[in-house]
């Protein structure tokens, strides 16, 4: 989903507005302007839904906490581990 979900959403809705209004041929059976509206529907549902999963899906730009974990060893060879926050 994300982004690339958008754009196929796009793409499906577009198809969809172009099967609705701008095909006149009817078959027998099925009706072109029936499906398009299903497309423009089904495009637009899924063009909310990738955006909201691309929007929680990005972190905060920008932030500024970084966290290290490093070995600090003493002048007699004694370790610890250390870990630090910073902002």
């Amino acid at each position: 989903m994300g982004l690339p979900g958008m754009v196929l959403s796009a793409i499906s809705v577009a198809a969809g507005a172009i099967m609705y209004w701008a095909i006149t041929y009817q078959g027998t059976g099925f009706r072109l302007s029936t499906i398009g509206v299903i497309l423009m529907v089904v495009g637009a549902f899924g063009f909310v839904v990738s955006a909201i999963v691309f929007g929680v899906s990005r972190g905060n730009v920008g932030s500024s906490r970084h966290s290290l974990d490093r070995v600090v060893v003493d002048a007699q060879g004694n370790t610890s581990s250390v870990h630090e926050q910073t902002k």
